[in-house]
């Protein structure tokens, strides 16, 4: 009987999930992401931070060729960036840009507002750490010095062109950046093996890339790196990095961060929700509102 009972049932298929499958997952993912406990999603968090920044890493690497012309330089530079997002969703980790996306659960009113914000409070500031553990891993192993101090360079003519902007072009350029990042996430989650997750992810990621948006968790990486260049005097001769400061820093971070915000969670989860939630209403049976859980509590079962 057993047999006859799941022989309709494949155990893989080879379908994307759809759609709403993929609301279904995220508003699941939301809740969990929401009321883990603090250690494993702090750590998670590091553990991201440190990935994007290879991304980073390996970003500079191709922008150190003058080689390459323009299109080229932003294109290959933005598909060797997307090693970030993969080594977050393959690997397992805790993301801030994507994190937005739990608004989604939100919205439901399967948790609450206080705990949207602890969890994205833990996870921006475990990324900032696993992001800046690997500035001085980077500085320390003279990886900048590579290609006679292009990389170097490149790192520090990077950090200018983020600084440099006023905040509502910083904040679009975050919109923009996260938008993009958050559709990466969520195609990702369509996918069924490794292979379709990371071509998912990829061009989204390099859109945003390509295009120079903003990315406040890549920012934590390549800002403070640059400035580690710049008070260690690792500067090539003409250039003029006098607004690589812990002020033109805070000033990326601030209003990337803030737009980030508003492009994962209104333009992407707030749409897919109004769609595949508001209007069809959704796969899974919402709880009732009473079993919302409170900081520190187990999210409800059904």
């Amino acid at each position: 009987m057993a047999d006859l009972a799941s022989k309709d049932t494949p155990v893989l298929g080879m379908d994307a999930y759809a759609p709403a499958e993929i609301q279904d997952k995220v508003e699941k993912l939301g809740v969990k992401k929401a009321t883990m406990p603090f250690l494993p999603s702090f750590m998670l968090a590091v553990v991201a931070g440190g990935g994007i920044g290879l991304g980073g890493m390996f970003f500079v690497i191709v922008l150190a060729d003058p080689a390459l012309s323009f299109a080229v330089q932003r294109l290959l530079g933005g598909l060797v960036f997307s090693l970030g997002l993969s080594l977050v969703m393959v690997g397992g980790a805790e993301l801030f840009t994507g994190n937005c996306l739990i608004v989604m659960a939100r919205a439901n009113g399967q948790i609450s507002t206080a705990q949207v914000l602890r969890n994205w409070a833990t996870i921006w500031i475990g990324n900032a750490v696993g992001a800046i553990g690997l500035v001085v891993l980077i500085y320390l192993s003279h990886h900048t010095e590579m290609n006679n101090g292009a990389v170097g360079a490149a790192v520090l003519k990077l950090a200018i062109g983020k600084i440099a902007p006023d905040a509502v072009t910083i904040f679009f350029k975050g919109i923009l950046c996260n938008l993009l990042v958050c559709l990466a996430v969520w195609l990702a989650y369509a996918g069924r093996t490794v292979t379709d997750k990371i071509v998912a992810l990829t061009l989204p990621v390099a859109a945003f890339v390509a295009a120079g948006f903003e990315h406040c968790i890549a920012n934590l990486y390549f800002l403070p790196l640059a400035y580690l260049l710049k008070v260690t005097g690792h500067v090539p001769a003409g250039l003029d990095v006098s607004m690589i400061t812990p002020g033109g820093i805070l000033h990326n971070l601030l209003f990337a961060t803030l737009g980030n915000i508003v492009g994962g969670s209104v333009f992407v989860g707030g749409i897919y929700w109004l769609i595949y939630r508001k209007g069809l209403g959704g796969l899974t049976p919402l709880p009732p509102r009473k079993t919302l859980p409170s900081i520190g509590q187990p999210a409800a079962t059904h």
